[in-house]
């Protein structure tokens, strides 16, 4: 049995133009509402937590649609085509907005590209799964969120290129160069990957070894259903931790470290490219110690690194070095809680379940800007590591209680070769 690395890989151009947009918005939006707009931390949490808002209701509903519409081009790509469509013409709207400051529009725009972007993310991530075997999903979400990276390093290289160190910033050039990355990476995804056959064999190979299981009204076994309580629990305490650290460190790099410019963006391009380069390793070495192991292994080097990370009251080298073992730790994390969840879903289910594994991470990102943003107000910036250690402590508490989600292994050499195909 192995996994079909080129296929993986085009299935990953959709992650890897969310990502891109996800990491201009981090960044680059709560900077035009505090230079451009003067909204203060609190506020700026709020509408920082909108997309986590739509995406509370949104991700698990166009999921579990994607779950049930037939087109000719498959489940999941009519979603994909549309959305990226949709946002891309309206995310271009709002370094517009932001030049001629004009509020209102930068409002509708961000609102419009938001709605797009929910649209179609979790049938884009349930594209990997739909037509990769259980056992080789941790290896295949490592090649995702190595797309992933790619597309957050592309994103955050024109933001530190871009954006200078003094003056009113035109973050149109920035704007304009993600969403033109976007649709490259959708039409190569299209014209790359036949959805509806691929999807088809997995299926045939289901009904041959009995993995679809029972059907979609089957209730979940008592024991499944805790750990799958669990892990939901878990994802949205790290995601509490983390998004809360990734949402203010612009304004936490520029105000309290003293970082100029856009030089933020460098360090955080060197936690991406640590997990840039441990995405794979963290899907392989879950195939020798099992997911939840790497999972927690993942927790506490986050949790120590935030620890050590409050200390700092100044830009230090050392800091990247920090930021580095994040970004090991939080590949350990990503790559193998995602399978986790789907992992207890019918193979007709997985849009659903993944709209389940969003809904946990989004609600979390839906209070933890607002809620560290009170704390950054209220106390200062020095609460952002300590608050996020707290998290990270708490997840790991609540993921060992998690049973099951690891996969069994398949012989090599089973049938599960006649998905290595194109």
């Amino acid at each position: 049995m192995r996994l079909n690395y080129r296929r993986t890989f085009f299935i990953g151009l959709a992650f890897m133009s969310i990502s891109a947009f996800w990491q201009l918005y981090d960044n680059i939006i709560p900077l035009i509402l505090k230079n451009t707009f003067g909204v203060a931390h609190t506020p700026a949490g709020v509408i920082m937590a909108l997309d986590n808002v739509l995406a509370l209701f949104m991700l698990p509903l166009f999921g579990a649609l994607s779950d049930r519409v037939d087109t000719p081009i498959g489940r999941r790509m009519p979603f994909i085509l549309g959305g990226t469509a949709a946002a891309v013409v309206s995310m271009l709207i709002i370094p517009v907005a932001d030049n001629a400051a004009r509020f209102p529009l930068f409002m509708v725009a961000l609102l419009v590209a938001l709605v797009a972007m929910s649209t179609y993310r979790s049938p884009a991530v349930a594209l990997m799964p739909d037509v990769t075997p259980k056992p080789l999903r941790s290896q295949a979400n490592g090649i995702i969120n190595l797309m992933g990276a790619l597309g957050v390093i592309y994103s955050l290289g024109l933001i530190s290129a871009l954006v200078p160190a003094e003056g009113k910033p035109n973050y149109l050039p920035i704007f304009a160069f993600v969403a033109a990355f976007m649709v490259l990476a959708v039409v190569i995804l299209f014209f790359t990957v036949k959805e509806k056959k691929l999807a088809a064999a997995m299926r045939a190979y289901e009904e041959k070894v009995g993995e679809q299981g029972a059907s979609r009204a089957a209730e979940m076994d008592p024991a499944v259903k805790r750990s799958f309580y669990f892990i939901l629990a878990s994802i949205f305490l790290w995601f509490f931790a983390y998004n809360a650290v990734t949402t203010a460190f612009s304004k936490y790099a520029q105000d309290y470290l003293g970082i100029a410019g856009g030089g933020f963006a460098n360090s955080l391009m060197l936690a991406t490219g640590a997990a840039v380069v441990a995405f794979i390793p963290a899907g392989l070495i879950a195939a020798k110690i099992g997911r939840k192991r790497t999972i927690m292994a993942g927790i506490t080097i986050l949790g120590l690194c935030f620890f050590i990370a409050a200390f700092f009251k100044s830009f230090n080298p050392l800091l990247n070095i920090l930021l580095v073992l994040i970004g090991f730790g939080w590949a350990a994390i990503n790559v193998n809680s995602y399978p986790m969840v789907v992992e207890m879903a019918k193979g007709a289910d997985i849009g659903k379940y993944t709209g389940y594994y969003y809904t946990a991470s989004m609600s979390a990102q839906i209070l933890t800007p607002i809620l560290s943003g009170v704390f950054l107000d209220e106390l200062g910036y020095w609460t952002l590591f300590p608050y996020a250690t707290l998290f990270s402590i708490l997840a790991f508490i609540t993921m060992s209680q998690v049973r099951h989600g690891d996969s069994k292994a398949v012989a090599t050499g089973s049938k599960l070769e006649m998905l290595d195909v194109d």
